[in-house]
């Protein structure tokens, strides 16, 4: 199954801490949304998000900043699905003290957070043959 992927521009309404930085559990639940994707593609229903078996943010994120989010499922059980997780910052903003609407496009995107995670899909709701 293909990767599922997810870009949007970070708002004002994202940022959580002083300087305009972004929480991280707004690039988690973009997670959830690429997982619930994922979900209806593989079986047709939205599924259940059951936990992380691990998360890590690796740089931080800004309002401004334009985020691409994937994920791919990695190991299909009988009910469970595993998926893995990356965000990148593709476009930065805040680059120019002196002008707030300067922004660049990276050259090369920058991970800002990963993670592998379970979710669930009752046999009863698995509405698409595989």
């Amino acid at each position: 199954m293909d990767p599922v992927k997810l870009r949007l521009r970070m708002s004002q309404n994202d940022a959580h801490y002083a300087g305009d930085l972004v929480d991280g559990a707004r690039i988690t639940a973009l997670f959830g949304d690429v997982a619930t994707e994922l979900l209806i593609r593989h079986d047709g229903d939205e599924g259940l998000f059951v936990g992380y078996d691990s998360i890590a943010f690796k740089a931080p994120v800004y309002a401004g900043d334009y985020i691409e989010v994937e994920g791919e499922i990695v190991r299909v059980g009988n009910t469970s699905r595993t998926m893995h997780f990356s965000a990148w910052k593709v476009i930065e903003s805040r680059i120019d003290p002196d002008c707030a609407s300067a922004a660049r496009v990276l050259e090369e995107p920058l991970l800002v957070a990963k993670a592998i995670g379970t979710c669930v899909v009752p046999k009863d709701r698995q509405r698409l043959s595989r």
